[in-house]
């Protein structure tokens, strides 16, 4: 599992992460969810060990402080907001670098980044430029990287982990979906998923724990149904939301209403 303790993260004079205690589970979907500014991606790059922090981290008991970085890679993937290349690469290029990091080389590599594209539904494109692509094409092919990268959800060493940050915003519903199930079903086999998200009804179909944020602290976190409620979301996003017993895996539902708080 992972097992975060007491996390604090400043950005000059501002604290942005207030001694947070963050937990998830290998064979769940650990949902982030929370307004803008709350902290949400500031937690999962501190989880990644992506920007300093003080505090206590370990991951399947393991300081990742400690590991060599071929190790730490060959343990989790993470998937950014954003990524920048400044070179031209193929899109098979940079799914097979994803790969490469997870330890496969050759003919193996080749087939897993292959597959990976397939997953993601961009099997044929491997010849084409990244920098060619839309930008929902762009984030599937960075998510077929990471996949590439932690392919196998459980090892004789244990669990790995996908570190997801908003995986969808630029995806059609489709592929929202696609992209959900996909994460879904990784922790169906065993492995970890702890995804920052946006959308509180994708939240409710697909996590199994969320951790809700705000002003740099958890305001709550558990099963679904314990923290969609309405008068938790209502004061935490400052604005009326109604959570409604239809629709979702999970049965629930978030509408907002046109009344203020």
């Amino acid at each position: 599992m992972i097992d975060a303790r007491q996390i604090e993260v400043s950005l000059g004079r501002r604290r942005v992460l207030n001694r947070v205690d963050f937990q998830a589970r290998a064979g769940e979907l650990t949902a982030i969810v929370g307004p803008n500014g709350s902290g949400k991606t500031t937690l999962i790059r501190a989880l990644t060990s992506e920007i300093g922090f003080t505090g206590q981290l370990r991951i399947n008991d393991r300081d990742p402080g400690q590991l060599k970085p071929w190790v730490l890679a060959q343990l989790r993937g993470v998937l950014a907001q954003s990524a920048q290349l400044a070179f031209p690469f193929t899109v098979f290029e940079v799914v097979r670098l994803g790969a490469e990091a997870g330890g496969h080389a050759g003919p193996e590599a080749t087939a897993l980044a292959q597959a990976a594209l397939a997953r993601v539904d961009l099997a044929g494109y491997e010849g084409r430029r990244y920098q060619a692509l839309s930008g929902g094409e762009q984030q599937r092919v960075q998510l077929a990287r990471v996949l590439c990268q932690v392919w196998d959800a459980v090892t004789p060493e244990g669990p790995r982990w996908l570190f997801l940050d908003e995986p969808v915003s630029a995806l059609d519903i489709g592929h929202q979906l696609q992209v959900m199930r996909l994460a879904r079903d990784y922790a169906r086999q065993g492995g970890g998923v702890v995804a920052v998200m946006h959308d509180l009804n994708l939240t409710a179909m697909f996590a199994d724990r969320i951790v809700l944020m705000e002003a740099g602290e958890i305001a709550a976190t558990g099963p679904v149904t314990e923290v969609l409620r309405a008068d938790i979301l209502s004061r935490v996003y400052g604005c009326r939301l109604n959570v409604m017993g239809a629709g979702g895996d999970a049965g629930l539902l978030v509408v907002p209403a046109a009344e203020p708080v």
